[in-house]
């Protein structure tokens, strides 16, 4: 069964899942993504002249991801529009919201108003989905941006969470020396099963100049200035984390290493995997919400 959706801003992800979610037959009324012409040749999705006619038009309203990146106005990579966060607020009441990494200001804003909020970046499904992703993203990193072959090259993660396991996975498959810092016991105690080797991250630092990539999935400060000083000029810093991200970035700057944050991977990497990825997280949070597909 077919039915309304309106989405609002966002990345090449939402705009993947614009078209996804018209080829299966929905409406789909959209504002601040009109640059992007590919969209105009579907006759299931109609671009809005305002805010007010795209939110009256669906109970479902889905934004960026995420949704905003200075807490005033949504994204809009697409569009010169400058969309307000309580522009949109105050014209969706009784309806849900799906979009994602949403701050905690934003739910303030809406505790007086009839709105479901949902943090899509808060499923779990999506979560570990999108893992895999950033896994082959941070490998595709790592091959651009070192002058070795991956194979028998020693690799350092920072944090075995759900990103961690997947990328050392991969890592490991293509014949890379692994090694995998966390601090629970428990994790520790995985990683030694999965065949890699374990380190505690509290006690990293002189051994820091044994690896040629560094990665990090932490999102607090982990490699300090006093780390840093351990670490070879050639070897390559990616952080994955979200804001601060975990690498000292002046202290890079300071010592003249290579560093690339690379955050939203699965967007870049692999736009429409994860617009399906997306798809489907929102399938489920209907039927979560006995709203009929």
């Amino acid at each position: 069964m077919s039915r309304n959706f309106t989405i609002i801003g966002g990345d090449l992800r939402i705009i993947k899942l614009s078209k996804i979610l018209a080829n299966d037959g929905n409406k789909i009324f959209t504002y601040g993504i009109e640059k992007q012409q590919e969209l105009k040749e579907n006759k299931n999705i109609i671009f809005c002249d305002n805010l007010q006619t795209a939110v009256s038009s669906s109970n479902i309203i889905i934004g960026p991801i995420p949704f905003s990146s200075n807490g005033k106005e949504i994204n809009t990579p697409f569009s010169d529009k400058k969309i307000r966060i309580e522009e949109i607020i105050n014209n969706i009441e009784n309806k849900i919201l799906i979009a994602g990494s949403i701050n905690n200001d934003i739910y303030k804003l809406t505790e007086d108003k009839q709105i479901k909020i949902i943090d899509i970046m808060q499923r779990e499904e999506l979560a570990i989905l999108n893992a895999i992703s950033t896994a082959e993203g941070t490998i595709e990193i790592i091959i651009k941006n070192t002058n070795k072959i991956i194979h028998g090259s020693k690799i350092l993660i920072l944090g075995f969470g759900r990103i961690a396991k997947v990328l050392a996975k991969k890592l490991q498959g293509l014949s890379v020396e692994v090694t995998c810092a966390a601090r629970k016991e428990e994790d520790m105690a995985w990683i030694k099963t999965y065949g890699y080797i374990g380190t505690n991250i509290n006690q990293i630092g002189n051994n820091l100049a044994e690896y040629d990539v560094i990665i990090n999935t932490v999102p607090q400060i982990i490699l300090t200035k006093e780390k840093l000083n351990y670490i070879k000029e050639d070897t390559l810093l990616i952080d994955l984390a979200s804001k601060p991200g975990g690498i000292d970035q002046d202290a890079v700057k300071e010592k003249n290493l290579q560093l690339i944050w690379a955050l939203a991977l699965p967007g870049k990497v692999a736009p429409v995997t994860t617009a399906e990825f997306i798809k489907d997280t929102i399938y489920n949070i209907l039927k979560e919400e006995n709203q009929t597909i």
